[in-house]
């Protein structure tokens, strides 16, 4: 039976089959989430407060630690509510909101990770010139334009899929309201749907991983050349926070939009979609500020504290 109107709600059924799994998913998710919280909103204030972090490399990190922040606070409340309760239930609205904020972060993260690296292949490659090439102008511009694209792309990828002929049973097996979630709800002729996230996928996923790569290939070879190892060390851990954010993010976005269709491609999806949406925003800060010298350094000083005797 197929449901041509717009559905009073859908239920999100998760590991509703694992009571025992989805208490300890609550007990996780919900530390996750506090730890997103404290962490990004650190990151936003030291990259404001602290002057010494207003350079290109925190500008965009703020604006990273910004779009985690909407990323979980957009799906993570539903999730505990459902992950804890027997009620499944999220609301039309709702689903049809939460959709379009997270095909919005999900795109602009993609380009921002990109321009991130585009920023660190200047740094290393192209030290002199730095100042000159990654200016506070360019920089807000490269931002504008990542949110930018991240917009458009949920304008043009949401409205055809919540126009889909649903199912009666309304039921999305997975813990959010996602396109391919929503696609494989749909009981109509879904290959315009498909065939428009094929070529996000290229276009959103591939391409700017592409990117990175080519400017991470060039990062390489520019560090083998440097003589001293104290300055290869240097180059590199300029760029390993980064490296490390781009491997978890997107690992676990690929699995989720590019995999195949069969019944144990979806149950491994799920656990790489909570990755996604609940694991990756809590790593982020984690990974810039014990990594991060200068974070840290900056965390003393907001304490009234002196950031170089603390990392002596």
């Amino acid at each position: 039976m197929v449901n041509h109107s717009s559905p009073v709600g859908f239920l999100l059924l998760g590991f509703s089959e694992h009571p025992r799994l989805e208490k300890i998913l609550f007990v996780v998710v919900l530390c996750s989430y506090l730890i997103t919280l404290l962490g990004n909103t650190l990151i936003l204030l030291l990259s404001t407060l602290d002057p010494r972090l207003h350079s290109p490399m925190y500008f965009f990190l703020s604006n990273l630690s910004f779009l985690d922040l909407c990323f979980t606070t957009t799906c993570v409340p539903q999730m505990l509510v459902n992950l804890w309760g027997p009620t499944k239930t999220i609301s039309f609205l709702g689903c049809s909101v939460q959709l379009f904020i997270f095909m919005l972060m999900g795109t602009t993260e993609c380009i921002l990770l990109t321009v991130m690296a585009f920023d660190r292949y200047v740094a290393v490659c192209q030290p002199l010139h730095y100042a000159t090439i990654i200016h506070p102008r360019l920089c807000r511009q490269l931002a504008a334009v990542a949110w930018a694209i991240g917009l458009a792309q949920s304008i043009v990828q949401v409205p055809p899929t919540l126009r889909l002929p649903f199912c009666s049973h309304r039921k999305i097996d997975d813990f959010l309201c996602e396109v391919p979630s929503l696609i494989r709800l749909s009981c109509g002729d879904t290959t315009y749907n498909e065939i428009q996230l094929a070529v996000a996928g290229v276009i959103f996923l591939l391409v700017p991983l592409s990117l990175i790569l080519v400017s991470y290939g060039a990062i390489a070879r520019a560090v083998l050349r440097i003589k001293s190892a104290k300055g290869r060390r240097k180059a590199f851990g300029t760029c390993s926070s980064h490296l490390i954010v781009v491997t978890l993010f997107y690992s676990s976005v690929i699995a989720v939009y590019l995999q195949p269709k069969n019944p144990y491609a979806q149950e491994r999806s799920k656990f790489f979609g909570l990755f996604y949406a609940v694991g990756t925003p809590t790593l982020n800060p984690l990974v810039y500020t014990l990594r991060n010298k200068e974070v840290k350094r900056a965390f003393w000083r907001l304490l009234g504290k002196d950031g170089n005797s603390t990392q002596s």
